[in-house]
């Protein structure tokens, strides 16, 4: 009987304790890092819980900073959150089927005002751009990208007096060539590091046959973009459907839940913007290898990330605000550094009876392989 009791209260002891390696905590992902003299260490890196959910709003003093195990002193290290936008600029393009069955439906006021909704959300955070397609071979330029306030929301309404050129629907040669259109926009950027989305609203399936499904996935895979989807009737499957939008997907019965899909869509990609952090500070370190660990706390979740730098040279009088001397060039073809996920996960929608997409609630269903630059 002692023996019994012995193995079921060790039982119970080893669940309790993997109950509490099971608490919440912090995801934090390196992006980029790098230091210079005088004495300036920059790190650049995103946060999400372990659930996949971004984090923002985190402050200074919100981080702990130590150099080898030993903590930094706030005081002598000046640390502090510099702008990310120094760092990093955010490329959303959004591509809209104008196909026939779009055109020669009442669906097009609602398009538009969700689409205008959409932009205006983003503008805040990134440059956007508008692209339309119907099943031509090329996609149609609606708003250049940009990132002044009200031009892309503005730009939306030429929807309206869009006139399909072919009413089959080219999906697959469109994605194929946004990607591209974002290709040469992140290309042209000063800025080191550049981060692309592309979402795509279609009410159908690919009917042109100009472009093979595998041959559009296998453009997304040579790239580092995310692609949400946002998918109206019943004419598109559902796999399908997950497959293009791998970052997150809508699939809405009716017309009504338009609006909701894009809010909910431009919710989540405006989190995967706030999520990046750009610490700085000086380095109490004059020589010699060094590595930085920096711990994250928010309420009861933790995290921490690691960076290792050579202090050869470093000296006084760093000013932690300086920009960061990151040596990445923004290129319009980055390798992908997380495998893409086989499908996405669905971002649950509703619209309120008569609510015309004005009244329309949404949620978003946390996808914790999407968005992991």
């Amino acid at each position: 009987m002692r023996f019994s009791l012995t193995i079921g209260f060790l039982g119970f002891l080893s669940s309790f304790v993997a109950l509490i390696g099971c608490g919440p905590s912090l995801d934090l992902n390196l992006v980029q890092a790098d230091h210079q003299t005088p004495s300036n260490v920059a790190v650049f890196f995103t946060v999400d819980t372990n659930g996949g959910e971004p984090v923002a709003g985190l402050t200074a003093e919100d981080f702990r900073i130590y150099e080898d195990g030993a903590l930094v002193s706030v005081d002598e290290s000046k640390q502090t959150i510099i702008n990310p936008e120094v760092a990093a600029k955010h490329y959303t393009l959004l591509l809209v089927d104008m196909s026939g069955s779009v055109t020669e439906s009442d669906q097009v006021p609602l398009i538009e005002q969700a689409a205008s909704q959409f932009t205006s959300t983003l503008e805040g955070y990134q440059e956007v751009a508008v692209y339309a397609f119907d099943g031509s071979e090329d996609i149609h330029p609606i708003t250049p990208f940009t990132s002044s306030s009200g031009r892309s929301s503005a730009g939306v309404n030429r929807l309206s007096g869009f006139r399909t050129q072919d009413p089959s629907t080219n999906l697959h040669g469109a994605i194929v060539q946004a990607t591209e259109v974002l290709n040469a926009e992140v290309a042209e950027s000063e800025t080191p590091l550049t981060f692309g989305t592309i979402v795509v609203f279609t009410d159908g399936t690919d009917r042109a046959a100009r472009v093979s499904f595998s041959d559009m996935m296998s453009s997304l895979d040579d790239v580092d973009y995310d692609v949400f989807a946002v998918g109206v009737g019943n004419e598109i499957d559902e796999p399908t459907l997950a497959e293009i939008g791998f970052s997150g997907y809508v699939l809405v019965e009716n017309a009504a839940a338009v609006n909701a899909a894009f809010e909910a869509i431009g919710e989540k990609i405006v989190g995967f913007t706030q999520r990046f952090y750009l610490l700085s500070y000086c380095s109490p370190a004059r020589a010699g290898v060094h590595e930085v660990t920096e711990d994250a706390v928010k309420g009861e979740a933790m995290g921490d990330l690691d960076y290792t730098f050579d202090a050869e040279g470093f000296g006084p009088d760093c000013n932690p605000d300086s920009p960061p001397p990151f040596d990445t060039t923004g290129t319009a073809r980055r390798p992908r550094r997380r495998p893409r996920p086989s499908s996405g996960a669905r971002i649950q929608v509703s619209a309120s009876a008569g609510s015309g997409g004005g009244g329309a609630s949404a949620s978003a269903v946390a996808d914790p392989e999407a968005g992991d630059y």
